[in-house]
Parts: C-alpha cells; structure tokens; sequence
C-alpha cells in the first residue's frame, strides 16, 4: 500500500478492537483540492470522506490481517455503510475505532466509528461509521496468480506495527 492514512496505532485488543488516528495537516496536498479558493469563496480545505473511508479500512484492515498474523491477503470487498456528520480539516485529529464483528475463511467484517479532536478541546467528538466487510483473496479467488509476498500489508504497515510496540506480529 502506497498511501498510508493512519499516522499510528494507539489501541490493539487481539482479534477485537484496533484504534488508530491521523492527525491532518495543511501540508498534505490533498487539501489543497478540496477546496481551492475561487472568486467567490475562500479556500476551504478539508479531508475528503473517500480518504476517512481509507484510513478505516487501513485500520480494520489490520485489525483483521493480524488474527492469522498476515500471513493472508486481505482486502476491503465492500463498504456496507459510511456516514459522516461533519468534516475535518487541518490541525484535527481523526480517530478509527474497528472492532471485528465476524472472521471466517472467505473474510471478514468489521464495524467503525470515527471521531475528531478539534483543539483546544480534550474530548474526541464522534463524526461518522464505517462498516466493512474483506475478503482473504488467498481463499476466494482459487484460481488466480498472485504474488507469494503479502502485498497488501507492506513495509509502511510494519512500519506501524513497530511503532506501536507490535513486533511480534510485524515479524511474521
């Protein structure tokens, strides 16, 4: 995975829950298209919600990669429901909750929550729920080449795992 949306895990309960958070910067190009300045209106830079659609799947993903320690590909096969109730926008912290609701051989689901930090407030605020459900493709699409390394949870997520103190499961 090329583009990460998680900055670091702060919460791991084995085959339960993962928590992650991105803090958003006006440094990231992406703001700045979404949206430009124009002759009637000042720019208005936020995060776009196909991104926090992402970071949850980057992080329910994990979540879901990490109860048969990676050693499956595991890709996000739908998203059952996204909403969003407001925005996010430079300088705020966006907070993914995935907990797993169901894992069998074909996959998995999962259901998400996120919430902001706006500072000065100490108080995460929630803003939106992301349902997924995956597919562990190794099992699903019989038949298919893939490459024998893990594509999907690449070095930039044991990058991650190491920085949350998870190298046992970096490792495998």
């Amino acid at each position: 995975m090329r583009w990460m949306w998680i900055d670091r895990i702060v919460t791991f309960e084995p085959e339960t829950r993962l928590v992650a958070i991105k803090n958003v910067s006006l440094a990231e190009e992406h703001l700045h298209d979404h949206f430009p300045a124009d002759a009637h209106r000042e720019a208005l830079p936020i995060m776009p919600a196909p991104l926090m659609i992402e970071g949850m799947a980057q992080t329910a993903g994990i979540l879901v990669g990490s109860v048969n320690r990676f050693r499956e590909k595991v890709i996000l096969a739908k998203i059952v429901n996204a909403t969003f109730d407001a925005e996010i926008g430079p300088g705020e912290t966006i907070e993914y909750d995935a907990t797993l609701e169901r894992i069998d051989a074909n996959g998995a689901s999962t259901a998400g929550t996120v919430r902001r930090l706006r500072l000065p407030a100490t108080e995460w605020e929630t803003i939106g729920r992301v349902d997924l459900m995956f597919s562990h493709i190794d099992q699903n699409m019989a038949g298919l080449a893939f490459p024998d390394e893990n594509f999907v949870f690449s070095d930039n997520f044991r990058t991650i795992l190491r920085a949350a103190g998870l190298e046992d499961l970096a490792e495998t």
